[in-house]
């Protein structure tokens, strides 16, 4: 037998649905019925929750089979009727799919005997049931919480040699915590011991929540070599008027799902709670990252033969030639406005020429937000201040055809000065409804303009003259996944980065570990600095800006006052002592002008310049 999920895992991330049950519970069937009968009675029902998840994007379909062994069945008196439940369950969800979805049969465990249930051991309950699921495209043990339900689910698994699984474990980190024994450990050596066929995949479902799946995810992608699946639920559910409701919103699960995926989760879904509207969003600002970052692009002239040199990084621009001369160097960012008016960023800007500033620092609609183009607002820089610009290039809203376009243009307006990013995904912004395109992400787009750089185009085609990019990257030292930030350090430079910007940094420690692991390429990191202006801007830059950690030192210091002068002085205070840990170590510095302020970002220069 083939498996397709081993192969979709491969391509790129996969969307699992949702909950089925507390789908079910919402269309008003008492909880007192099995659920699992409705696929025998109410077909209709079944066959609409699968359709909603469906359309919201997902990918795996989990039939309505969890408590369908007969143990569980019994206590409704429905023992009999087990392999016609679980056939019809099956049944329901491949129709619905109708090819566009795997189909996942769900099992859950077999639960403790009593005075009417089957007590044949477990392992045989499992395999009745395993084998009226056989005819989907893999198996899904779900909810496994003992070492006994794993133990029993692997000896099933044995009589279905050629068939696909997944083990899925309810892991309670807190209790783990409490006891000291840590039942994952017990969990992946029962895997190991296996003598049968090994699991597809391994998973992660229900807990207490997002947050707790993020902690075990940590713990479970790090001792093993298979796929991950995460499937949280929505956290501790709530009464509302005699219903159990969970409080989870579709933007905070995605939050917490563009994380899983940074880590390395190779599968996303939901359960307890997590309903079509949180897949429709995973699926809508996600898996376009994901796919992004799996897109190759791959250059050569047309006549196969090798391409030139770039241009030398001296030669490009004057921030170049102080980059390769090894000078320090200073940007300071200024957000170009919402609208088209330039005059308050030119006047930023020819603040930041008088204080020998090197480049103005312009975001491409930072945080998903629509604001007048950066090609627009570097050429008036350039053109009216006497200063070069710095202009990031975001790949979220144009399609490789469009950001080439793009990079034409600054090369045709003589800008030179580009820092690429993927770009934060819509529902960050003021237009959540927006798509992004993500037809690439960061590093691919340094791969496009290197080739450029050295004369050819997105096609490989010549183009009449070799662009003179000086190509910036970001990265993220405060990055979940070090180990991953890294490697994608690693690929940015390989694809032509001449220098890295970093997020702003307030734990100077933290980024000069990581500028010592890239030591080895060569290349000039510039820190990026943020000057708190008070400790609102604080706990926003804390719990809103992704790639962002505030120490809880820093916030303790910002908090020592409810004076705000003081809260800025101090905010002033500690970007000075992080630029001061840094400067021996670093290219030079990104200062960021709060709220706009130019002003308050040359303050931190200061020191330097005394």
């Amino acid at each position: 037998m083939t498996d397709p999920l081993k192969q979709k895992l491969s391509e790129s991330l996969v969307i699992f649905d949702g909950a089925m049950g507390t789908e079910i519970y919402r269309r008003n069937f008492f909880v007192n019925a099995s659920y699992e009968e409705l696929s025998l009675s109410k077909p209709d029902v079944i066959a609409d929750i699968h359709r909603r998840y469906l359309d919201a994007g997902a990918e795996v379909l989990t039939t309505n089979s969890y408590n369908a062994n007969s143990r569980r069945l019994a206590r409704f008196g429905l023992a009999d009727r087990t392999a016609q439940i679980n056939a019809a369950a099956v049944r329901i969800a491949r129709e619905t799919a109708a090819g566009r979805a795997l189909i996942a049969g769900s099992v859950g465990p077999v639960g403790e005997p009593d005075s009417t249930a089957d007590r044949r051991s477990r392992p045989e309950i499992l395999s009745e049931q395993i084998a009226a699921l056989s005819s989907a495209d893999f198996i899904m043990f779900e909810s496994l919480r003992t070492t006994a339900d794993t133990a029993a689910a692997l000896a099933a698994m044995l009589n279905f040699p050629e068939l696909p699984y997944v083990l899925s474990f309810a892991l309670d980190s807190h209790a783990a915590a409490a006891s000291g024994q840590d039942e994952l450990e017990n969990f992946l050596a029962l895997v190991a011991a296996h003598p049968g066929t090994p699991p597809t995949a391994l998973g992660l479902n229900c807990g207490a929540g997002p947050e707790e799946a993020l902690v075990n995810l940590e713990r479970l992608i790090r001792r093993t070599e298979l796929p991950v699946i995460v499937q949280p639920n929505a956290g501790a559910p709530r009464t509302v008027d005699g219903r159990m409701l969970y409080m989870t919103s579709a933007e905070y699960f995605s939050t917490y799902a563009k994380r899983y995926a940074q880590l390395g989760a190779a599968a996303i879904g939901g359960c307890c709670g997590i309903n079509p509207d949180h897949i429709a969003e995973l699926a809508r600002s996600v898996k376009p990252i994901v796919r992004a970052e799996t897109r190759v692009i791959e250059l050569g002239g047309g006549s196969g033969s090798p391409l030139p040199d770039p241009p030398p990084l001296a030669k490009r621009s004057r921030l170049g030639a102080k980059l390769a001369a090894g000078e320090f160097v200073v940007t300071v960012e200024i957000t170009p406005p919402r609208g088209f008016d330039l005059t308050k960023t030119l006047a930023g800007a020819r603040q930041c020429a008088a204080a020998g500033i090197d480049a103005v620092n312009l975001p491409d609609g930072p945080r998903a937000s629509s604001r007048i183009s950066t090609l627009v607002t570097a050429m008036a820089i350039e053109r009216e201040c006497g200063i070069e610009t710095l202009a990031h290039c975001c790949c979220r809203d144009r399609s490789l055809i469009g950001l080439q376009a793009e990079l034409l243009g600054y090369a045709g307006a003589g800008l030179h000065n580009l820092l690429f990013i993927t770009g934060d995904p819509p529902k960050l912004g003021d237009y959540p409804f927006s798509s992004g395109v993500f037809d690439i992400d960061s590093i691919g787009l340094v791969k496009l303009q290197n080739g450029m750089n050295r004369g050819v185009d997105l096609g490989g085609q010549p183009l009449n003259a070799p662009t003179s990019a000086v190509i910036g990257v970001g990265v993220d030292p405060n990055a979940i996944d070090l180990d991953r930030e890294f490697e994608r350090a690693r690929r940015k430079i390989e694809a032509g980065a001449d220098f890295i910007v970093t997020q702003p940094v307030f734990d100077p420690e933290k980024l000069l570990g990581f500028i010592h692991r890239l030591r080895e390429f060569r290349v000039p990191v510039i820190a990026g600095i943020w000057p708190l202006v008070s400790l609102k801007n604080a706990e926003f830059m804390r719990t809103e800006v992704p790639g962002v950690t505030v120490p809880d030192s820093v916030m303790r210091r910002m908090a020592a006052s409810p004076d705000r002068d003081v809260q800025r002085e101090t905010g002033l205070a500690i970007a000075r002592e992080n630029l001061a840990a840094l400067r021996d170590e670093i290219a030079g510095a990104a200062l960021s002008a709060p709220f706009g302020n130019v002003t308050t970002a040359l303050r931190v220069l200061e020191p330097l310049e005394k």
